[in-house]
């Protein structure tokens, strides 16, 4: 689910083929296509690329790199992520302002001789909050440092109820809030009885696999499941979900580098 208007896309209208990175991935320009994790020992496909860096950090892949193409990559690359941020709290904003006014009807019968509405109400009050949540997450940075955090302790925390298969020391690197935000939002997307979580290191990143155990139903509000883990993930969290396998979804988060 993307959108591309404004100024950000005049911006993009003229550029020539290359790799952006957007968050922890990467994304190219003009065809928008997803790639990643951002790393140099992953190049796009389509080749060949030179690695784009700027201040040592790598912010796209172009034919020719300079100081003046990292410069243009970093800026088109904060367009697009500002440009998806704002269309996801669009699209958030209207579903919960449409939740609010059905809870609204709702009270207003309950109050006025619809007493058996009170048991819908309190539903949707629930629901109301779940939409809020979901604006907030997609709204705020997370405020706590990143830090080394342990896999296992997030998922004891979001993902309680799913199987799993980790490699002792598998610790990544991002805020707290954000990696049991992400996860826990995963349980909503996918999860139920017979989730399966596996990880293994690739490079300087864990590869963290996520199979559902049945037939997934669909999410009330579609925004709430990929569009947002996929901003938690790339965004705050600067790593990649892909979702290119049908049975599941892989997200890629930074490894904490050996000491």
């Amino acid at each position: 689910m993307s959108r591309r208007n404004g100024a950000g896309a005049r911006r993009l209208s003229s550029s020539a083929p290359l790799w952006v990175r957007v968050g922890g991935g990467m994304e190219s320009i003009p065809d928008h296509a997803r790639h990643g994790p951002a790393d140099p020992e992953f190049p796009p496909p389509g080749g060949p690329w030179e690695a784009v860096s700027l201040n040592g950090r790598l912010v796209g892949w172009a034919e020719h790199a300079g100081l003046a193409q990292a410069r243009r990559c970093a800026e088109l690359g904060q367009s697009l992520a500002d440009d998806e941020q704002a269309y996801l709290l669009g699209r958030l904003g209207h579903k919960l302002r449409s939740a609010v006014l059905a809870l609204q009807e709702s009270a207003r019968q309950a109050a006025f001789g619809r007493p058996e509405l009170m048991e819908a109400v309190f539903e949707q009050a629930q629901e109301v909050g779940r939409r809020a949540a979901a604006v907030e997450a997609a709204a705020i940075q997370p405020k706590d440092a990143e830090r080394g955090v342990a896999l296992g302790a997030v998922l004891n925390l979001a993902l309680p109820i799913a199987a799993r298969s980790l490699p002792q020391g598998a610790v990544v690197l991002g805020s707290e809030t954000a990696l049991v935000d992400a996860f826990t939002r995963v349980q909503d997307w996918m999860g139920g009885p017979g989730m399966t979580i596996a990880a293994e290191q690739v490079g300087s990143w864990w590869r963290i696999s996520v199979v559902p155990g049945g037939e997934r139903k669909p999410m009330p509000v579609p925004e709430m499941g990929e569009p947002l883990v996929r901003l938690i993930v790339d965004t705050h969290l600067e790593g990649w979900l892909d979702v290119g396998r049908p049975e599941g979804a892989d997200i890629y988060l930074r490894a904490q580098p050996s000491r």
